[in-house]
Order: C-alpha cells, then structure tokens, then sequence
C-alpha cells in the first residue's frame, strides 16, 4: 500500500500531515505548566511547536485524545488535545481560532529569531556589582538555600551555592523568578523570566 493510499484511509493521519504541511515547526526552550481535564497541574518544558501543535516534556502521562490547557512562558495560555504519547512526554495538537493561530506564528517567529536580531530581551546586559552578595534562594519544591551572587546583570545572576537544581528548574531568587540555564564549576547560572530594570536591581540587591 502507498503512502498516499495509506493516508486516505487514516483520517488522523491526514490531520497529521495537514498540519506538517500548514505550518513550519519551530525549536524552542520554553518553561510551562498543563493543566488535565480533573483540573490537576503540573510543570513541563516545551521543546518544539508550531501554531497547530506542541510538544511537552513531562514525567506525567496523560490520557491520548485528554484535552488540555497550557500556560507557556513568552507564548501564554493554549488549549489542546492529546495528539499522541512519547517516552517523556506527549504531542498535543493546538485548537484555536485563525486569529489565535496567527497570533502565535507571529511569536514563534520572534522566538526563532530574537537572538540573530539582538532584541532587548536577549542582548547582553552590562555586569553589576551587589552589595548584598548573600541571598535566599526558593526552588520549585519551596526548599530554601543561602547562596552567594557572583555575578549579576538585568538579565540573570551566576550563584555559588553547595546545592545543584537540575537546569530548567524554576527558581526564586530574592524576588526574582528565572530558571537555571546552566551549571558552574562553584554553582549555577539563572536567567530571569523577565529584564530586570535598573531600579529593581538596585532595590534588591545594590
């Protein structure tokens, strides 16, 4: 049997291959959170979507064909259904309206091109030095550590710290929400959610 004649007989399929052909994938690294029809939440990690579908990295494991509502950093919230299961997460397809679609090409173009453009929020930002150098940390379980900043700017902080959360992790630090964008030989590096004005960093760490 042909491809061709295969897809004509597999209704999903052809959904599948719809969406292929409408919409261009695009990599990503984005922090989230799924909510499942019993209204449970839980975090995840998307690695690739497009306007038509996403898909998750998580250890849980929902039902194929569950609907379900996600909230993803720089994108917002989506809703969907379960497309299919893989090992460490799932494919969801995104059911939305034109608008919304569109919309949400115009963010994965942004999202795919920021860093050749230089935009703002990913051009290098100018080293500060904290007076206030020891600092709480909150991670994403509510366990609470001291660590020291050893390098700061709008942007994000490198710590030393004794403890090594995963990288992707949310994490608190001060009042800042980021997530651990990498490992130091004496901690780890946290890349704010959000550019930090000046007065903000001054406030709470200078």
């Amino acid at each position: 049997m042909t491809a061709h004649a295969m897809t004509e007989e597999d209704p999903a399929a052809n959904a599948r291959f719809a969406e292929r052909r409408r919409f261009a994938r695009v990599k990503v690294d984005l922090l989230g959170r799924f909510m499942l029809e019993d209204q449970s939440e839980y975090p995840c990690r998307v690695e690739d979507m497009s306007p038509g579908g996403v898909a998750v990295l998580t250890p849980v494991t929902p039902r194929q064909g569950e609907r379900v509502v996600l909230y993803v950093d720089h994108v917002g919230r989506l809703e969907g259904t379960v497309q299919r299961l893989f090992d460490g997460g799932f494919a969801s397809l995104v059911v939305a309206t034109d608008r919304k679609r569109e919309k949400l090409a115009a963010q994965l173009t942004w999202l795919a091109n920021r860093h050749e453009l230089d935009l703002p929020e990913d051009r290098r930002h100018a080293r500060l030095q904290p007076k206030k150098q020891a600092v709480e940390i909150v991670l994403e379980d509510g366990r609470r550590y001291q660590v020291r900043i050893m390098d700061l700017s709008l942007s994000g902080a490198a710590v030393k710290s004794g403890v090594r959360p995963a990288i992707g992790e949310r994490v608190t630090l001060g009042t800042m929400q980021g997530r651990i964008v990498r490992h130091l030989e004496e901690g780890f590096a946290i890349e704010f959610s959000k550019v930090q004005s000046l007065d903000t960093i001054e406030r709470e760490f200078i």
